[in-house]
């Protein structure tokens, strides 16, 4: 039993899902198999992808974008900083070097296209963006600030299955896309994920990578397709279950009601939050394109202590949470990740106020409400003078 009134996430999971499990159970085949198959080309037609391929979690899908780019030791890759620390791991993983990049402004807590052009050196070879909380980077600018130097663009869209800009969907932007199922996750199989690309070289790279290294799957010789196998690359046990396949294809057929579901409470939201405390600042608003709404971020006031307002939130049964504390702030990368004479005193200021609220397509206006007026009352609480 949840100890928060109003929990943080919550998931659209129903008869539907447990009938697709039941259903590969009674198949009696668990391993990466047909349900597998059918997910990736569904999931690859609904974004507009030539090739999709599931993995078992959106980190593994970011280690093998940056394996099959070839990425490694002396090579340098601009990231975020305001994101989950997987996005800089999978760089580290081969050897290369994050170097992180401040976020476009308070309005936008997407990685700066300007910035980028002023963290890129000679060792730059790739730029791995992060649509945060379903919200499109520039994709415009920052193709075209890759194809002046010679960069690989990698789209982390964990947060963001379903959104696009100018008509193009999330992760089909750059040279490889990758997805998150996670169990907060607005398509949800519990772990999972998914990694995408239009081109064929790639695509194959990260079918070997992904199973050993191996030439042929059990799947293939179930099917009497192939009777031993070569091994033709360091490969990796990255795959995805049919459990978790059969989930994931009946996530996505509520993934485009779901997304409008979050679409509207965020609407009522910014309503609500302009009504009620207009002190608090919504990220986001008039943003280019079409969000999927992962996440409800605000914006406490400068003075607003954040720790003893997340406090008093919790006080009310309402849960909140920070996304993120900065990747560039943890223990584990103190030192190597700046470029010299560069500091992310932006990101800092803006990440020290940033709050997440509730957001789940099961949340009512009703609890939008309470939320609200929680801020408004914990607020009070939290003035200096109070």
């Amino acid at each position: 039993m949840s100890v928060w009134r109003i929990p943080l996430a919550d998931i659209d999971l129903g008869e539907e899902e447990k009938a697709a499990v039941l259903a590969v159970l009674d198949r009696r085949w668990l391993t990466m198999g047909e349900e597998t198959q059918h997910f990736e080309q569904e999931f690859a037609d609904y974004v507009g992808a030539t090739f999709a391929y599931a993995v078992s979690n959106c980190t593994v899908a970011l280690h093998l974008a940056c394996l099959a780019l070839g990425l490694g030791p002396g090579d340098e890759v601009l990231v975020p900083s305001l994101t989950f620390v997987a996005t800089a791991a999978a760089v580290r993983y081969v050897g290369a070097t994050p170097r992180f990049v401040e976020i476009t402004s308070e309005k936008d807590l997407t990685i700066s296209p300007q910035d980028i052009v002023n963290c890129i050196t000679p060792r730059t070879r790739a730029i791995i963006v992060m649509h945060y909380g379903g919200y499109m980077c520039d994709m415009p600018s920052i193709l075209n600030i890759a194809r002046q130097h010679n960069l690989f663009v990698i789209e982390d869209a964990a947060h963001s299955p379903g959104a696009s800009l100018e008509g193009r969907k999330a992760g089909v932007w750059g040279d490889i896309g990758c997805f998150s199922f996670f169990s907060n996750k607005n398509l949800s199989t519990g772990e999972g994920g998914m990694v995408t690309t239009h081109r064929q070289d790639i695509a194959e790279k990260i079918r070997v990578l992904r199973s050993h290294g191996m030439t042929a799957l059990t799947w293939d010789r179930h099917h009497g397709h192939a009777w031993s196998y070569d091994v033709v690359a360091l490969g990796y046990n990255y795959r995805l279950d049919e459990l978790r396949s059969a989930i994931g294809r009946v996530q996505l057929r509520k993934l485009e009601a779901n997304n409008q579901r979050r679409e509207d409470l965020v609407a009522y939201y910014r309503e609500k939050i302009r009504e009620r405390v207009p002190n608090i600042e919504v990220p986001f608003e008039s943003h280019p394109g079409q969000s999927s709404y992962h996440l409800m971020p605000i914006l406490l006031p400068r003075e607003t202590p954040r720790e003893h307002f997340m406090e008093g939130m919790k006080r009310r049964g309402i849960q909140t949470s920070i996304h993120y504390p900065p990747v560039h702030q943890f223990s584990a990368y103190q030192g190597i990740t700046l470029v010299q004479g560069r500091d992310l005193h932006f990101t800092e200021s803006i990440a020290n106020r940033e709050v997440t609220l509730p957001l789940y397509p099961m949340l009512t206006k009703a609890q939008v409400d309470e939320v609200v007026e929680a801020i408004f009352e914990t607020l009070i609480e939290t003035q200096p003078n109070h």
